[in-house]
């Protein structure tokens, strides 16, 4: 199955220049969604996960399918004051200020090892806050899934240090 007849592309959203990949048509066909779930599902096998963490919003679109498909645990990564007990909070640049990021005290575990899932690898922001948050935990990063990368953003380049698997490329 060629997941990349279901991304549709955007022209000038969310600003001129930009070509947004539209997920939207994958996620709401189920052979198209379940194909990238079983991907998914695959690699946080081969390393070897013991949980599997996503970031705000679309994180949770991935990765709770692939948590569930596995029977591991979903530790949602949250925009601040969406978590009610106490958080670790990191704080990230934007191309446009500034951003942060927050994950209950507890909820990841010390030497529990960590799959990140989420839609988009574009500049790393968002995963690199993530990846410190979990390591603050003490717990470790045994990989990070995308559905889709952006080679040309050189996202991948920060991660070194990390197993990256992307469904799609472009």
């Amino acid at each position: 199955m060629n997941l990349k007849d279901y991304v549709k592309n955007v022209p000038d959203f969310p600003q001129k220049g930009i070509q947004f990949k539209d997920i939207t048509p994958l996620i709401g066909n189920g052979k198209a969604f379940q194909h990238a779930t079983k991907l998914f599902c695959a690699y946080a096998q081969k390393v070897g996960a013991d949980v599997i963490v996503g970031p705000d919003a679309r994180g949770f679109i991935f990765g709770t399918p692939v948590a569930t498909q596995l029977g591991l645990g979903f530790v949602p990564v949250r925009k601040p004051g969406k978590l009610p007990r106490e958080t670790l909070t990191e704080t990230y640049s934007l191309e446009y200020g500034e951003n942060a990021l927050s994950l209950h005290k507890g909820d990841i575990l010390p030497n529990q090892k960590v799959l990140i899932v989420d839609d988009l690898l574009a500049t790393g922001g968002t995963i690199a806050a993530t990846i410190n948050l979990i390591e603050k935990s003490g717990a470790e990063v045994v990989g990070i899934a995308f559905l889709i990368e952006l080679e040309a953003l050189k996202g991948r380049e920060k991660f070194k240090d990390y197993p990256i698997y992307s469904v799609l490329t472009y």
